[in-house]
């Protein structure tokens, strides 16, 4: 499929730059966000959600992973076979199952797709590990447009699953980072803190900038981190596994958000 149309439902932080990419790729992208209406060269605004959906050849759904159920059902009956609907949102593994569920009783194939670094750094060229009936069609469609996909061989919530394992491991890091600058920061040593953790983290020169990441980043959406990390918690007690340090990443998650982080 050398041009497919390509809806993509939220145009956030991350929808619009996967919206802007898979325009300059080739593809031809509909996008829609009753908030937001950003000028993306090569995306046509649609009037409405349905108008967006409609036969186009793959959905995305990049909206706030709380959402991800409530928007599914206002779109999914807008969406018929053989269109693609690909979940990319934040959510828990139960979310996406029942996604899953909606999008089956129609007949449409849904993938759970995880998105596994940040947007911002590579866009639509954002590694993604996805699973559940629609992972290899959607694989299939946007990888000749320079989108990398990992397809796991299982239901939708498994890559959902795996998104929040991680999750334990790179917001832990990121709540470690931040206690510890801030602890040399009242020690007047936070330049000092700063270059070590650097020196730690740097395997191809940008320490420094994996740090400010780190930092920024959890900063910026320190709320639906927090909200991440509530999944988290319920996935890991869900598996009879430790919970220590999530428990301790979401109190500095909650900390940041009390103190006004914007998301």
């Amino acid at each position: 499929m050398s041009e497919p149309t390509i809806a993509v439902i939220g145009l956030g932080e991350a929808g619009s730059r996967y919206a802007a990419g898979l325009a300059g790729a080739g593809a031809r992208v509909r996008g829609f966000d009753p908030h937001h209406a950003p000028d993306l060269p090569g995306v046509v605004h649609a009037r409405d959600a349905a108008a967006a959906v409609a036969d186009a050849d793959l959905v995305l759904s990049l909206v706030h992973g709380r959402l991800a159920v409530e928007v599914a059902s206002s779109l999914l009956p807008h969406i018929v076979a053989p269109t693609i609907y690909a979940d990319l949102n934040a959510a828990s593994p139960d979310a996406m199952r029942a996604v899953a569920r909606m999008a089956a009783d129609r007949g449409v194939s849904m993938a759970d797709v995880a998105v596994l670094a940040p947007v911002p750094r590579a866009g639509h060229g954002t590694p993604l590990l996805a699973s559940g009936d629609g992972a290899p069609p959607f694989a299939a469609l946007v990888g000749p447009l320079g989108v990398p996909v990992e397809v796991i061989d299982a239901p939708a919530g498994v890559a959902a699953e795996r998104k929040l394992l991680r999750s334990v491991f790179m917001k832990g890091l990121a709540a470690v980072v931040l206690e510890s600058l801030d602890a040399a920061r009242a020690a007047d040593a936070e330049a000092w803190m700063h270059d070590h953790i650097a020196a730690e983290l740097d395997v191809d020169g940008e320490g420094h900038q994996r740090v400010a990441r780190l930092v920024d980043g959890t900063r910026t959406h320190a709320a639906r981190r927090e909200q991440e990390m509530h999944d988290a918690l319920a996935e890991l007690e869900a598996l009879g596994a430790p919970t220590d340090m999530t428990r301790a990443t979401i109190a500095w998650l909650a900390r940041l958000r009390a103190a006004g982080a914007p998301d």
